[in-house]
């Protein structure tokens, strides 16, 4: 990972980890999963004197799409999400903002399908349809940097919940199986709530595996 940095601010009301994936050579950035709270975005990437050239998003949960449409426009930028998720990020009930009384709507530009790889801010990625905390929840995997930005899909020590909309359990734990068995066990592993953990640790440690 030598290439890149990674910031992190906690946003919103359940503290979502919010990921800013920059290249320390170009300066160019990515941000994950902007949930909420713009100018805390705005100040990691001012503090790593990043260029944000793109938005990933994992799923499309309002905890980590509120803060889209203000990062969207002040970097122009465009905003990658899952082809299955489109349902779920167009329906303000489906994505509950319409439940947290801050309605968003969104339609990316950029739909990516399951192993999908493409490049952005210099790194190769490669996208991983993990359906189960929703049904267009995605992993985007780092293979140079060893990295994966699990989103809402695994957690340290646990997984994401599947009973809200679109979620299913059955999907879940064969995400999981294909997750875990496809990539090295050094792989770090960044969650959309809580810590850090690795691929290695969660074959052995986690109850829901």
């Amino acid at each position: 990972m030598e290439q890149m940095k990674v910031g992190q601010c906690r946003v919103g009301m359940v503290m979502t980890n919010c990921y800013g994936l920059l290249n320390t050579e170009t300066k160019e950035m990515i941000l994950v999963d902007p949930g909420d709270s713009p100018e805390t975005i705005e100040k990691m990437v001012a503090q790593l004197e990043g260029r944000p050239v793109a938005v990933l998003l994992t799923h499309g949960h309002y905890d980590h799409i509120l803060a889209v449409g203000a990062v969207k426009e002040k970097y122009q930028i465009p905003v990658y999400a899952c082809r299955e998720e489109e349902g779920l990020l167009a329906d303000t009930s489906l994505n509950l903002t319409g439940q947290v009384r801050r309605p968003v709507s969104l339609h990316p530009e950029v739909w990516v399908e399951d192993l999908e790889s493409f490049s952005l801010a210099g790194f190769s990625i490669q996208a991983i349809h993990t359906p189960g905390h929703t049904k267009g929840s995605v992993c985007y995997h780092f293979p140079e940097e060893k990295l994966l930005i699990s989103g809402d899909t695994l957690f340290h020590g646990s997984v994401g919940r599947t009973d809200l909309p679109t979620g299913d359990t059955g999907q879940m734990m064969e995400s999981l199986k294909r997750l875990l068995g496809m990539l090295p066990d050094e792989t770090d592993v960044l969650p959309g709530h809580e810590s850090a953990t690795t691929i290695g640790y969660e074959k052995r440690y986690n109850p829901f595996v």
